[in-house]
Formats: structure tokens, sequence, C-alpha cells
């Protein structure tokens, strides 16, 4: 797959979003087929809500056999989201970035949220030393946030404290009192101590460097 198609892809996800228009809700599980294949069986990622298969972490995946069952699945059912994203998850993890990208980009415009939040990551951070578009990304990540995705939810307001989004403009959107309302809907959905902390954390600092934000999750002023 050539690095241009991967770009051209990946600018049209992003030409369906930004402000006034969104992703999340576009997907609708029961728009898909969700039997289980091999695919789902040696790709699922562990903490996708949409897997229809007990996931396998990024270190037991097993990169020929399981980009093998997906290219096969996607043959199969080429515009399955699900699918797409898997088949993208693994060839990352097999090192062939560039290939990835468009299996996640098609899953990202069908707005499935765990490939709105992995183009975006990919987007902020880079993947295999590759730099990417964090403007793109966060807006991305943004997008996976509204979906409810837990990691969006709380990556967004990561990022953004990080400034990793300075100089971006108007996209990705980045209003604290937003980004407050993304940590109290992360709050209850908290699997541990570690996840609670991160949230108590992000809420705390928002709150602190935001002093003229009036919100439900900070303190009263006095």
């Amino acid at each position: 797959m050539k690095a241009g198609f991967a770009v051209l892809i990946f600018g049209l996800v992003l030409s369906t979003a930004g402000i006034g228009q969104t992703l999340a809700g576009k997907y609708q599980r029961d728009d898909w087929n969700r039997s289980v294949t091999d695919c789902d069986r040696l790709a699922a990622h562990p903490s996708d809500p949409e897997a229809v298969a007990t996931g396998v972490s990024s270190s037991e995946v097993d990169h020929d056999q399981a980009i093998a069952a997906c290219r096969a699945a996607v043959t199969q059912d080429p515009d399955n989201p699900r699918l797409n994203y898997q088949l993208g998850r693994t060839l990352g993890y097999a090192g062939r970035y560039e290939e990835s990208k468009p299996y996640l980009a098609r899953a990202a415009e069908a707005g499935y949220p765990q490939a709105l939040f992995v183009l975006g990551y990919v987007e902020v951070t880079g993947w295999g030393g590759q730099q990417g578009d964090p403007c793109r990304g966060g807006e991305l990540i943004r997008e996976s946030a509204l979906t409810g995705r837990f990691a969006g939810l709380v990556g967004f307001p990561h990022y953004a404290l990080q400034g990793k989004f300075h100089g971006c403009g108007e996209i990705p959107r980045r209003e604290p009192s937003e980004m407050l309302d993304f940590l109290a809907e992360a709050a209850p959905r908290a699997a541990d101590f570690y996840q609670r902390l991160l949230v108590e954390q992000l809420t705390a600092r928002l709150c602190r460097e935001n002093p003229g934000v009036r919100h439900p999750q900070c303190p009263a002023k006095g």
C-alpha cells in the first residue's frame, strides 16, 4: 500500500469531521455482521467494546496468522469496520504502519469507536518512529470520546494538557467545559484505582488551569 494512498484515505476521514460535524454515532453495531471469524479470534483488542471475541494482547498476536485471517475476513466483508480495524491493528503490530492506516481509516470513517481512538493516537504520538499529525489525531481522539470510548474520554484531556494541540487552531476543539464533561463521563467507568486516580488528576488540573470555568467537577469558588 503506497503512503500516498494512505494519506488520501486518512484525509477523507478528517473531511467528514470537525466543528459542527461528527463521526460519533455514525457506527451502529446492528448494521454490521457480528459473526465471529478467525480474524476476531486472532486479532480482537481486549479493550474494544465492539469486539465479538475475547481480545488478544499485543504481545500475543501471531502477526502472520492474524493478518492472513483478517485479510480473508475483509475480502468477504470489505466494509465491516470491526474487521478493517483488526486488520489495521495486526499490520501495525507487524511494523507495516503505512499499510495499516487505510484499514484503520476505513473503520474510523464508519465511526468505529476503537478505530477513532487508535488512529488518533497514532497521529498524535507517531508510530514506529514516524511523525504524525497531532491536530488531525486530536480531532479523532475527541470523536472517540464523543462515542463514550473510555480511552478517548481520558486521552483527549491528557494530550490537550500536555500541549499536543498547540498551534492547531480551532480543530481539534478543546473547550475546558467539554473536557470536564468527558472526565465526568469517564469517572464511573474507571476500572481500577489507577484509572480513578488518572481521572481525578486530570480533572483537578483542568479546574486549576481554567479558574474561570464553572463546572460541577470543579470546586465551588469562595
